[in-house]
């Protein structure tokens, strides 16, 4: 596939309907404590990433963080977070070491989607990926690769990600799938 045949296939993915509603960019520095927050209202806590974590991702790698951000209350809605690194498959220390954060990586291990239950069911996680995934194909990244519980991998595959079964993470002593999104340049 092309540049710009990927380009119309990631387009696909989009609502611009919802950008009368949010706002699209990145994490600033003082929303750590409203991510750690959302994370813990999104996952349960053998899932979630800790605070202190959480602050330590975002201090060093803010431009991973991709938000929603309600227009009228200025709240996070929900994001998505990742680090770039230059391996090729997901482990567990991804969620736990920050150092593993390489700004030139040539992968994305995504880290989580968030999306607040009032704000489920309206496409906006599918945006806040097709987002992310437009931003990471522009600064060349080859992979972004999640991992998943079995529920979420016709999710994932429907925006694009191809399941490569299960993977060898075990994070929160969960069997995960590990999901692939291969940027065809």
């Amino acid at each position: 596939m092309d540049k710009k045949a990927g380009k119309e296939a990631l387009s696909r993915l989009s609502d611009k309907s919802l950008y009368e509603r949010f706002i699209f960019r990145n994490i600033r520095q003082e929303e750590a404590e409203q991510a750690a927050i959302i994370e813990d209202i999104c996952f349960p806590p053998n899932e979630a990433c800790s605070r202190e974590m959480m602050f330590t991702r975002i201090a060093k790698a803010p431009e991973m963080f991709f938000v929603a951000e309600d227009r009228q209350t200025g709240k996070i809605a929900g994001f998505l977070s990742g680090l770039s690194t230059d391996e090729d498959s997901f482990r567990d220390e991804f969620f736990s070491d920050a150092d593993l954060y390489n700004p030139n990586g040539r992968n994305i291990m995504l880290l989580g989607l968030n999306v607040l239950p009032d704000y489920r069911g309206q496409g906006l996680a599918r945006e806040l990926m097709y987002q992310y995934l437009c931003r990471m194909r522009e600064k060349n990244r080859h992979n972004v690769i999640l991992t998943c519980l079995p529920a979420k991998v016709e999710m994932y595959q429907k925006m694009g990600f191809r399941d490569e079964g299960v993977s060898n993470s075990a994070w929160g002593g969960e069997q995960w799938h590990e999901m692939r999104y291969v940027f065809d340049f």
